[in-house]
């Protein structure tokens, strides 16, 4: 009788072994699975950044902006001014460095909503992390419309002309330089020399035109 039942608890030990053996191969098969696909998607990741130049807001808008072959943007038209500050706000939000204020009971517009810093970590982008410091010291907050006004440099109050973000087209367009999607000439307009930027593909500003309009 004794030698049964330790025949059986013997038979019972090795089984629950193997069972924790068979879990144990399973899961480092399933994580060896996991950390295969991990990479698999980091390298489709490395793929598509190789494939596609990767621009901000502000980038898109100012390559929308720009005349093909001269390389400059309307002299008539300086609205687009304005809207690289808004895309500035928006591009700073979408990274999660800024957040508009609660609605509250009473609705109120975008542009007259309060521009609330939410995290002050650098972006590595100098335009934005100079907008983003301006936003964080600034206190009581500013609403959209203001923000826009203060680093365009559209304010009567001398005050706050330091808010102005300068030679913003001209840093934009550098950038869009060193990426390769424009190029830098030399333009003589009767009286004076300009620095132009024209594109050094066409086709890049379509499928960025054409990705806008999909996404919209």
């Amino acid at each position: 009788m004794n030698s049964l039942s330790q025949r059986n608890s013997g038979l019972v030990q090795r089984r629950s072994e193997a069972i924790r053996s068979a879990a144990v191969d399973k899961d480092r098969e399933s994580g060896g699975e996991e950390e295969e696909a991990r990479r698999g998607e980091e390298e489709e990741d490395d793929k598509g950044d190789s494939k596609e130049t990767r621009l901000t807001l502000m980038e898109e808008v100012l390559l929308l902006g720009l005349k093909d072959r001269e390389g400059y943007t309307s002299f008539w038209n300086d609205c687009i001014s304005s809207g690289l500050r808004g895309c500035m706000l928006v591009e700073l939000a979408l990274r999660g460095r800024l957040q508009l204020e609660a609605c509250g009971v009473r609705r109120r517009s975008l542009l007259s909503r309060k521009v609330i810093c939410k995290s002050d970590a650098p972006t590595g982008d100098v335009l934005l992390d100079e907008a983003l410091k301006h936003v964080k010291e600034t206190q009581p907050p500013e609403t959209v419309q203001s923000w826009i006004e203060l680093l365009s440099g559209e304010t009567w109050n001398p005050l706050k002309l330091h808010y102005q973000l300068r030679n913003v087209r001209e840093r934009l367009a550098k950038n869009l330089v060193e990426k390769g999607v424009l190029t830098t000439e030399k333009q003589n307009f009767l009286l004076f020399d300009m620095t132009t930027h024209p594109l050094t593909n066409g086709s890049i500003k379509q499928v960025k035109f054409l990705f806008v309009v999909q996404s919209g």
